[in-house]
């Protein structure tokens, strides 16, 4: 089939060299989102999946929206049979997704109906779940409401930061979503409704919602910053400077921890920094400080020299 791959950041790309690496198919056209400035020169970055795209000689458009007449024009010309998204940052209007005779297919990351929006692996961590997963499905006007072709499992790690999960997941993903596109070329596929039970969403994640809150119980904690690791990067206060936060270890019943921690309390040994939480303590991993790099904590807290007073809020 010929095929339109919409996507942008780099959990997009397993998928998209799956389908350029097909003897079946063909990539006729990929549309990404913007090229953005980044750097001290503020230069013009193109998306990982239109870097991809280049190297491969495959055309490439970057509207500021899907409903501009560009996209239709190049979808007219691209001759596509199908359209296939991952992660690509946008919404495709009404008329766009009826351009396409096969119409287009979702790569999203999570067993659906669990966790429909835009930040599933991070909703699913913070969670709590044991399983989570991938689902391919048609794309309608809903937010992720649509039938789905096919899914696949993944256990969630203790250990797991949604990069970790992510990473995982767009390899899996990959496989998943050529075998929904040899399955809808040969006519063997026919997508299934989603259950109506088991709904739940994953709105975007905003900077404020990777603050550390001190006052819930370690468990809880660890999970809210492996949800946020790497991106937006889990942080808390100190004082006025703001702290990011690498993965965080429940040690509840740890004799090494300092007695009578207080939820933000800092507990300094030699080898080792503990938080105090409204159940139990964390050990802190790395922390960055503003304007430096990441570093141990144990590193990071002998040259801070504490008096034994510090809380992070």
């Amino acid at each position: 089939m010929r095929l339109v791959f919409a996507g942008t950041p780099d959990v997009a790309v397993p998928t998209l060299q799956e389908l350029i690496d097909s003897d079946d198919h063909e990539v006729v056209g990929v549309i990404t989102r913007p090229d953005t400035t980044a750097g001290r020169g503020r230069k013009l970055v193109r998306s990982d999946v239109g870097v991809l795209a280049d190297q491969h000689g495959i055309e490439v458009l970057t509207p500021r929206r899907m409903s501009d007449p560009e996209v239709a024009e190049a979808l007219g010309r691209w001759n596509a049979d199908l359209g296939v998204v991952v992660a690509y940052g946008g919404l495709i209007p009404q008329n766009v997704l009826d351009m396409l005779p096969h119409g287009w297919v979702n790569l999203h990351f999570s067993i659906l109906p669990a966790w429909r929006g835009a930040a599933p692996v991070q909703a699913s961590i913070a969670a709590g779940d044991e399983f989570t997963g991938a689902s391919v499905f048609l794309l309608e006007a809903g937010l992720d409401t649509g039938p789905v072709y096919g899914t696949l499992t993944e256990r969630i790690r203790d250990t797991d930061t949604s990069g970790d999960l992510l990473g995982r997941l767009a390899i899996s993903g990959a496989g998943l979503a050529k075998a929904v596109v040899d399955g809808i070329e040969a006519g063997e596929l026919m997508p299934v409704p989603q259950d109506r039970d088991g709904v739940s969403h994953a709105a975007k994640i905003t900077t404020d919602d990777a603050r550390v809150a001190w006052n819930l119980p370690s468990h809880i904690i660890g999970r809210t910053v492996r949800a946020h690791t790497p991106v937006p990067g889990a942080w808390t206060m100190l004082g006025d400077a703001r702290i990011k936060l690498g993965p965080v270890t429940p040690v509840d019943g740890d004799p090494a921890v300092p007695a009578d921690l207080a939820p933000g309390d800092l507990g300094v040994t030699k080898k080792a920094v503990f938080v105090g939480t409204a159940g139990g303590a964390v050990r802190l991993s790395t922390v960055q400080a503003p304007g430096k790099k990441a570093m141990n904590a144990a590193d990071w807290a002998r040259g801070s020299r504490f008096d034994g007073t510090e809380q992070f809020a």
